[in-house]
């Protein structure tokens, strides 16, 4: 049965979320795909972007996205950009999709890629689409269009609770000397494993996630915590994921106080941590931010979940945590355009990136 992709104007979410929902159950679609996180986002933000249906022979919807349409700079001025599930504004962009895609129902993504790229070629108002955070084997990669461009790779780091479990809940086994030896060291300079505590009301959540913002002041450059859209957003996610089961706010301690909280999602076996706030170090050495994943792997491996995800990101820490790695891409597609097509000779011509 052939398959149908139009655009149109986003509906209220009180009509879209139960469209949503409906396709979520009937599809193995990531967290970031699922209504708690795509309700969030529209809720926190005000985001306007436009809806992608693909619809069966019957009208019954097989695939849905959100596709914003911005302005976006470029070297040689401003191009009309299309973003899958992203508004195109980097402010409202700034909780940053991972495992992008449609919304598919199970076993129609080949076909549902088609309809979307077929429509896509029908929509006259754009030169260049953005898929930020997709699987390298995305059937979204085949649209053939005048240029495809990867504009970055992101390792995402994993613990295989399987394998912790196989080592008899000996994740430290597993993982390099230097790691062991830290986390070994933390556990000694916290006098033992941290207690392990799971928001349990809107009031506490709230409590904890003001925590979060007060021990992540001024330790990044670009600290998202800083900023009130973001808290926002954050704050709807994790009360509508702790009512749905889907989002874990933990908070580990010690006889010293906190050492530090975890947003974790929990989806389809998996466990994904999303933010995290550490208290300061308790000595030279001591390393918080090691030994609460430490705990949060052995939390999960206790719930025979299969995978503690740290998810895209290339930081060390990560990389010294995970037993296994998979990768995100984020691409930019475009169509012919002159202006598009100077752009692209001069990069050639000084070799700069496009990411650049």
């Amino acid at each position: 049965m052939a398959l149908t992709a139009h655009f149109s104007c986003l509906p209220d979410t009180a009509e879209l979320a139960p469209r949503w929902q409906a396709l979520e159950g009937a599809s193995d679609a990531s967290f970031f795909l699922g209504w708690t996180w795509t309700g969030s986002w529209l809720e926190s933000y005000g985001v306007r972007p436009d809806l992608l249906t693909v619809t069966d022979g019957e009208g019954k919807d097989v695939a849905l996205a959100l596709i914003g349409h911005a302005m976006q700079p470029r070297l040689l001025g401003r191009c009309a950009t299309l973003s899958l599930n992203q508004s195109g504004d980097p402010a409202a962009d700034r909780p940053y999709v991972e495992y992008n895609g449609l919304l598919t129902a199970t076993g129609r993504e080949g076909r549902a890629a088609q309809a979307f790229h077929a429509a896509l070629l029908r929509r006259a108002d754009w030169r260049a689409l953005r898929l930020s955070g997709i699987a390298p084997d995305s059937p979204l990669l085949s649209l053939p269009l005048r240029r495809a461009t990867r504009l970055d790779r992101s390792p995402v780091y994993q613990v295989d609770l399987d394998a912790v479990r196989a080592a008899a809940g000996d994740y430290l086994s597993l993982l390099s000397a230097n790691t062991r030896s830290q986390i070994r060291r933390a556990i000694k300079d916290h006098g033992g494993m941290p207690n392990i505590a799971a928001a349990q009301s809107a009031p506490e959540a709230e409590s904890w996630l003001e925590d979060m913002r007060v021990l992540n002041e001024g330790r990044h450059a670009d600290n998202a915590w800083a900023d009130p859209a973001f808290r926002r957003f954050v704050a709807i996610l994790v009360e509508r994921g702790r009512v749905t089961g889907e989002v874990e706010l933990l908070r580990f301690t010690d006889d010293g106080g906190t050492v530090g909280l975890l947003v974790n999602f929990i989806h389809r076996g998996q466990a994904m941590n999303y933010q995290s706030a550490f208290a300061a170090p308790r000595t030279p050495k001591d390393k918080p931010g090691l030994l609460c994943h430490a705990a949060a792997v052995a939390h999960y491996a206790d719930r025979d979940l299969g995978l503690y995800s740290l998810l895209a990101g290339k930081d060390r820490y990560k990389q010294s945590l995970a037993t296994r790695e998979e990768a995100l891409e984020w691409w930019q597609i475009e169509r012919f355009s002159p202006r598009l097509e100077a752009e692209a000779l001069l990069r050639r011509l000084a070799k700069r990136p496009a990411s650049a």
